[in-house]
């Protein structure tokens, strides 16, 4: 893991965050709540994707699918763990 890969993450993962908090306005925590829930999923979920597809080698193609993984891996993260917690929040403010 190379600390460029771990940057991608984290920013596909704030990204990914304000998207989903965009979207979904009821679970939504605001730009910076969105943002950091974001980043630490992204990651989590990257480095989650990197250990079950397996590192890359030292061809091109190898190269762009680890670019691919830590994209997708930071985005999704980051929006799975903001809405995990819009909907921890949502159930513990209705009590």
């Amino acid at each position: 893991m190379d600390i460029v890969g771990l940057i991608i993450q984290l920013i596909c993962g704030a990204v990914g965050g304000n998207v989903a908090g965009a979207l979904l306005k009821n679970l939504s925590l605001g730009t910076a709540g969105n943002s950091i829930a974001g980043i630490i999923g992204g990651g989590l979920g990257g480095q989650v994707l990197g250990a079950l597809l397996g590192g890359g080698g030292a061809n091109a193609s190898a190269a762009v699918g680890s670019m691919l993984g830590n994209i997708a891996g930071g985005g999704v993260g980051g929006a799975v763990l903001m809405i995990i917690i819009g909907i921890i929040r949502a159930m513990m403010s209705n009590k």
